[in-house]
Formats: C-alpha cells, structure tokens, sequence
C-alpha cells in the first residue's frame, strides 16, 4: 500500500511520527522492534513500492547470514507480529491523540500511515410523538404501598452497596495471607525471585525447542548440522515436564502478582538476553541457546566420552567437595527411570542490570522437578540458608544441584545436593 495514498504528509512529520514511537515506553528496552521498525519505516517512505521480503530484512536489519531460510526460520514473521502488538499497545495508551497512526497490515511488512479518525459523533434521541395519556398501574396503587415499595428497593440497594464493601476489603486480606507467608516477612518465594519481578518488565521464560529431521509417522532423530539441511528441521516439539514447568511458574508469578512472557527456544536471539530478564527451562542438549550466553560454571553438562554410560549426558561437578561426586547422571537409558539430576542457577545477564535464571535436568522430568523446587516455599527456605544474604532479601548469584526422584514418570520428590555461591 502506498504510503501517499493514506496519508498527506510530509517525510519528516512520518518520521518524527515514528521517532515518538521508538521513544515510547511501549517500546523501551526492546532494540530489536525499535532497529525493525526504523528500517520498515524508511523502506516504506523511500521505497514504497519495491517489496520487502523476510530475507531483505533478516539480513539487512538482524545480520543474518546468507544462507538465511524463511521458511525454517520464522524470527522475522515472530517480531514483526511482536510490533503489531507493541504498536497497538502504544495508540491505546501513550498515542491515544496523536494525529498519525502506524501500521503493518498483515500479510507485508510495509508500514501505513493513516490520520486518525476522529470519534463518532453520539446521535441526538428522537423526541417521541406524544400520544394521549393512558392510565398506569401507579396512578391505582395507594399511596401507602407505594411508599412500601420505594423502601423495599432502598432496602435492597443498601444491601447489596454493604455486601460489596466486605467482599472488597476482604479480597487483599485473604490474597496477602497466600502470597507472605507467616515464618518471612517477605516470604521464599518473594524473596528467590525478586530479581525477576523488582522491575516494571515481565521476564521472559525460554523453553528447550529440540530440532528434530524426519517426521512422527516415519521416524525421528537429533538434528545433526553436520550431514542435515535447516530445510528439514522439525521443531514442533518440547518434553512434557517442560509444558508443566511452564504451568508452574505461571503459577508462581501470579501469586506474587505478576505474570511471564514465554518464548520457544529456536526464537530466541541475542537482543532478547540483553534487554530482558530470562528464566531458561530445558537442558543445554535442546535447549541449544543456552550455548550462547552467560552459562553455570560449576555444575555443566557434558556427554560422557568412554565406558558404559557413552553418550549419557551428565552434570559435572567441577570442583568436588569431600562426599560429593565428580558427575551426575539419570537412571541408565535401559533402564526404569526413578533419578535424575538438575541445576538451578541465577548469573548475571549480558546487559547491565538483568538476570539470567536456569532450570535444567538431564531429561525432561529432571527439568521439571528443578521448576517445581524453585516454585514451593519449603524447599526455597532451605536453599535459601545456602546462600549468604540470601535470608536477608538480598539474593546473589549462585549455583545448585538437586536430586529428583521419579516415579511413572513424574518427579515425587526433590534433594538439595549442593550449592555454590559467588
């Protein structure tokens, strides 16, 4: 759509248009849309009828590689519809009166540019035509039960007007005795969590999103980047004590009064560690972006190289204490599955100020036990006490590692192994 065709204006009131929005607080802290929507902006001013094309922008905008496929990498489709939401968020709040209104219709990614359309103007009533008057039932009640009624309904009212004031006082009452419990004033759970919900910004939890070759009807495997396409990857899929660790920090975080924004693996970029707080769920093995970013340093996940277990993935304990072990591993994979291990970690983010949490088993029940464990306040008490100033409200960087107990396949209990602090 061309841009002069929706709206008469200069270049510079359209830019100075989108410069607003960059500036907003819709946008702010999020370099990605603020770099994707300057570059729609000026491919669509400049060259408003030359397409665009995910490539183009993939490359130009995100410095993607070459080899860059659309149709296996679906980042671009991810954040244009991201700026779909954030415009919108921003004409509802902070743009609410400006004159120019920006948009990416679906199906392009060419930026439009339309005045604001000006409110509705309320229809004045019809004044009815008067018709004789009519005897109504009031005009044959006594005087005495019309007051008997007037006093019945003011009755009612008054009623109704007390029994919403008690349910409203009683609402935060009955929540904060949830929420704080009584042995902390702040509680574990507001207190473990606190560098993820001290700010305005939701924190972004990260899923393991493996990417498998092949297809459910005709067999599955790893994918390999060594003899495999991207075009044949099949990244539909993640564990389901992955989908249930989801559903138990959501959980958490609505007790404390905030909530998650959730993202799969694959789509994760560099932008999003840098200006966000990430909570990681999933083993480094599918949870490849993990790779890319601040990691633990104590307990890490290697393959084993020799011996029965080859191939097994397993927790090293770097730096051994007396009685603990120099690695970690689940059940053998022929056999019954009733342990597994997970780390619980919190480092520093890339950009200042933000956190970076990971929750991770060597299978998929490890990595919900781990959730599970940081979503209790009995067993964040305890970890907790490991953690010098932990008690006090000031959480600090550190490292754990938890035994989970399974059974048919579902974590039924959780140990603390050992905790490093920094």
């Amino acid at each position: 759509m061309s841009v002069t065709r929706t709206l008469a204006a200069a270049p510079e009131q359209l830019f100075q248009q989108i410069d607003n929005i960059i500036k907003s607080h819709s946008l702010r802290g999020s370099e990605s849309l603020c770099k994707l929507v300057q570059y729609l902006a000026k491919q669509s001013l400049e060259h408003p009828d030359a397409p665009l094309k995910e490539y183009q922008i993939a490359t130009e905008v995100y410095g993607r590689p070459a080899d860059f496929d659309p149709q296996s990498d679906s980042t671009i489709r991810v954040q244009a519809g991201r700026l779909r939401m954030k415009l919108a968020e921003y004409y509802a709040s902070e743009g609410a009166t400006d004159p120019i209104v920006v948009k990416i219709p679906k199906g392009s990614y060419h930026l439009t540019f339309e005045p604001r359309q000006a409110e509705p103007q309320p229809i004045p009533p019809t004044v009815p035509i008067a018709e004789p008057p009519r005897p109504t039932i009031v005009e044959i009640v006594p005087t005495r039960w019309r007051i008997a009624v007037a006093l019945l309904v003011t009755g009612l009212l008054v009623s109704v007007i007390v029994l919403g004031i008690v349910l409203w006082n009683r609402k935060p009452a009955e929540s904060a005795s949830t929420v704080v419990p009584a042995s902390h004033p702040a509680g574990p759970l507001a207190t473990f969590w606190q560098p993820f919900t001290s700010g305005v910004e939701e924190p972004w939890v990260i899923y393991s999103n493996a990417a498998f070759v092949g297809r459910p009807e005709t067999g599955m495997r790893y994918y390999n980047s060594r003899q495999d396409s991207k075009s044949a990857v099949y990244d539909h899929y993640t564990g389901v004590g992955e989908v249930l660790a989801i559903h138990a920090l959501d959980d958490a975080f609505s007790t404390l009064g905030r909530r998650i924004l959730v993202k799969r693996g694959s789509l994760f970029t560099l932008d999003d560690v840098k200006n966000n707080n990430l909570i990681f769920v999933g083993s480094p093995s599918e949870n490849l972006s993990l790779q890319d970013i601040p990691n633990m340093q104590e307990f890490v996940f290697q393959r084993v190289a020799s011996g029965t277990r080859q191939g097994d993935l397993a927790i090293v304990n770097r730096h051994p204490k007396p009685s603990e072990e120099n690695a970690y591993l689940a059940s053998p994979s022929d056999a019954l599955l009733t342990e597994d291990y997970s780390v619980i970690g919190l480092v520093p983010g890339m950009g200042a100020g933000r956190y970076v949490m990971i929750l991770a088993g060597t299978t998929t029940f490890g990595t919900q036990g781990a959730v599970e464990f940081v979503c209790r306040q009995e067993s964040l008490e305890k970890l907790l006490h490991e953690i010098p100033g932990a008690t006090a409200g000031s959480m600090r960087p550190f490292e754990a590692l938890v035994r989970v107990k399974i059974a048919r396949g579902v974590p039924v209990g959780t140990e603390l192994v050992a905790v490093r602090s920094k």
